[in-house]
Formats: C-alpha cells, structure tokens, sequence
C-alpha cells in the first residue's frame, strides 16, 4: 500500500476515510486497515478498488467454462497424467511423461482421495485431516520457543525454509471452485477456523531439471514439489492439531499464497510473477498451514529484486506467448484472472496457460531465464546475487546475458547426469 493513498491529512477524519480501506466488505473478520504497515515493509500497493479474488476466475478454472480458454487442448492437457500421448521430441517421449506423472502421483492421490464428496484436495480445497483435534490444549512454553519447535519440526517433516505471518482474511478466496461442477461454479470457501497465524513452507526445486524447461522431463521438479508438500503440509497440521489447536494445511487451494510468502519473510515479488528467495532465487514451491497459534512473526525481506528487475525484462523477452509484462507494475491486470486493487506486475495468464495446452506441460522459460536462478551453494552464485543488489545491478545483468547462464540444457542430458558422474 502506498503511503499517499492512506494517509490522512488534517481534514480528514477516521469516519470520512480516504481509499482502502474504506471498500472493505461488511461481511469482514477483520479490521484491514492493521495490515497497512506491514504491507508498505512488505511493497504492497493496494487501492480502494481492492477485492477479494474467487477462485473461479484463476485461469486452471477458466479453462472448465470461459471460451477465451477453453478448447481440445485443454483436455488433452489434463489428461496427460492417464494419457500422456509422447512423441519423439527431445523431452516429450514415454521416458519423459514416465518420470513427470510419477513425480505428480502422491500430490494426485491426495487431490483424488476427495472426490466422491466434491473435493479436490491441495489445488481447490484444503487438505481433511484424519487426526481429530485433541480435546486439551497442551501447555505452552514461552512464545519464542513454541515459534522454534513448530520452525524446527516443520524443517524436520521436510520443509527447506520456515516463515510465520499473521493471518490476513484478504489472501482468501472469496469462493473455492466446485470440482463436482462441468463448469467449476463458485462454492464457500471452506477455510474456515479462529486462525491467528499462516507458516509458510518453501520446498525448493530441483535445480538439474529446471534448466531444461519447457519439457515433460523439467516439468516432474515441479510435480515432485507439489508431491512432497502435501506430504509435508499435511504432517505439519497434523502435529499441531495434537497439541490442541487448529490447524489447516493448504497448497494452491483456499488462499492466494504469495502474499503470505513475502510477507513472512521468504522472498520478494518478481516480473515473473514468482517469488524470488535468497536460496532458491524463483526455483520454489510453497505451502502454509493456518492455525489458532499464536506465533512471533517474520519480517519481510528485501535483498534488491524489485530493483533489478525494473532494469530487467529476460522472462518478458523469453515468454513464447508475449503472457508477460514489461515496463513498470501496474494496478489493472490483463483480464479476470489478475486480482483487482493491486499494483504489481500481472501476467496474462489466460495467454500463458494456453501455451501450456498446446505444448501439452507446463513452461516455465521464465523461472529458467531469470538471472536470480542460480546454484547458491557456489560462493560465486552468492556473491553475484549480492552484487544484483546493489548499483552494479546492470553489470550483473550483462555478465548473466554474457555467460549463457538461463540457456536451456537438452532434457536428454539430464538422464546422462548419473553416468557422467559414475565416470568422474
């Protein structure tokens, strides 16, 4: 939120307010004028024409009934985890789809479990739990180390890094999509609970396989990710839930998450529309539970990303369908599917998941072209992010051009990589 948009001048009183938050629906739990602060720490710019986002319009929803998406390649898209139809091409054969629907499985088991009562778990409605709730609460330490215990089992379950956040009703869905409707109607949004907290949960990805996107064979780094997570997600509630207090694991379903990334300290927002993190730069996934718990919050975290990329446009550039922005971030998004009353840079996602249909996998050029997209176990990769920081920005962004660090790698490299290391 922008300082001039929400601050008051000596006319103006608190029952004559000025912009956001003076749209906020009456049927709000929360007072959203207390998240001002953290949103100016954490670059939100929200206006008066602010709306919560109803799942229907994301454009995985759109392809189920808006003709601007929907076609036989949408079908033929979500059906590749039974009927993969491989070709011959580099990254697209039986090898290929083999190891993508393999990485999916767990993550599809558990969207599936669901669906005889409408349910599609992890990407339109929340993980069920089948611990019930204990009855007691357990006694809790001081609030520091309770933050640590959930931190540290959250990595032990498998987590690669922990953020907490208050919990912030404007990120939820307005209305959760019906899986039970041919045209994904809208439904209630079932997250529901005393919720204090959001712990963020980022699962980085595998790094060998990004660098040969678009293929069927980069493409299992992220169905491993989704896999894992509601593995790990799922674990997380559960735990807290046996101490006494509710808990509700979710992925891509009930809220938008990159808001409660950033704001618990993961990373910044990039043109790619991605959050960039200091160890994975865009190479992430994320998940959160949203609990009863009181917790110590993280701070959001600039290390000088936005900066670079408002010298930067390689996604742009790279981007096959034209789906991403250039130029500064603006608050009108392309179409329905961008969320109303923000100013950030918004894809034209019904262009980028088209593009998706007709290669029949998801793309990705964007996460492997950004310069942020490096190996940080590398001292040189660390220093270089350092530098993207600072004024020597452009420079960086010359010598990444220069030494070829976004080109993609044949998918066929990847299965060669254990037999080049059995020769060393």
């Amino acid at each position: 939120m922008s300082e001039t948009d929400n601050s008051l001048t000596n006319s103006e009183t608190i029952d004559k307010p000025v912009g956001w938050p003076a749209n906020q629906p009456p049927e709000s739990t929360q007072d959203w004028s207390q998240f001002a602060e953290s949103d100016r720490e954490a670059g939100f710019e929200i206006s008066e024409n602010f709306q919560r986002f109803s799942q229907k319009n994301d454009a995985f929803n759109r392809a189920w009934w808006d003709e601007a998406i929907m076609s036989p390649d949408v079908a033929r898209f979500y059906g590749a985890h039974q009927n993969p139809q491989p070709r011959k091409a580099d990254g697209f054969n039986q090898w290929d789809y083999a190891l993508i629907n393999s990485a999916w499985s767990v993550a599809r088991d558990f969207a599936a479990r669901g669906h005889p009562e409408g349910r599609r778990e992890g990407f339109l409605d929340p993980f069920q739990s089948f611990l019930p709730q204990a009855e007691k609460q357990v006694e809790l330490p001081s609030i520091e180390e309770t933050t640590s215990r959930i931190k540290q089992v959250a990595k032990f379950l498998g987590a690669e890094k922990v953020g907490i956040t208050p919990y912030d009703e404007r990120w939820v869905y307005s209305h959760a999509a019906d899986i039970s409707s041919a045209t994904r109607d809208e439904k209630p949004n079932t997250l529901k609970g005393d919720f204090k907290s959001v712990i963020v949960l980022a699962h980085g990805m595998d790094n060998e396989l990004v660098k040969s996107y678009p293929s069927a064979t980069a493409a299992a780094a992220t169905g491993r990710e989704y896999s894992r997570e509601a593995a790990i997600i799922s674990s997380l509630a559960a735990f807290i839930r046996a101490l006494g207090f509710e808990a509700v694991g979710t992925s891509n379903d009930s809220a938008i998450t990159i808001p409660y990334a950033i704001k618990a300290g993961m990373g910044e927002y990039g043109r790619n529309q991605m959050v960039i993190t200091e160890e994975f730069g865009p190479r992430v996934r994320f998940s959160k539970v949203f609990t009863s718990l009181d917790l110590l919050y993280d701070k959001p975290k600039k290390f000088g990303v936005r900066q670079f990329c408002d010298i930067c446009s390689k996604c742009a550039d790279a981007c096959p369908p034209k789906a991403l922005p250039k130029g500064p971030p603006q608050e009108p998004g392309p179409n329905r599917s961008n969320i109303t009353g923000v100013t950030k840079w918004s894809a034209d996602c019904a262009k980028c998941f088209t593009y998706w249909t007709k290669i029949n996998v998801d793309c990705a050029i964007c996460m492997r072209v950004c310069p942020f997209n490096k190996d940080y176990s590398k001292w040189t990769m660390r220093l270089m992010q350092r530098l993207m920081g600072t004024s020597l920005r452009r420079l960086m962004l010359w010598l990444d051009g220069r030494l070829e660090f976004g080109k993609r790698r044949p998918p066929f490299e990847w299965w060669r990589l254990m037999m080049d290391q059995d020769k060393t």
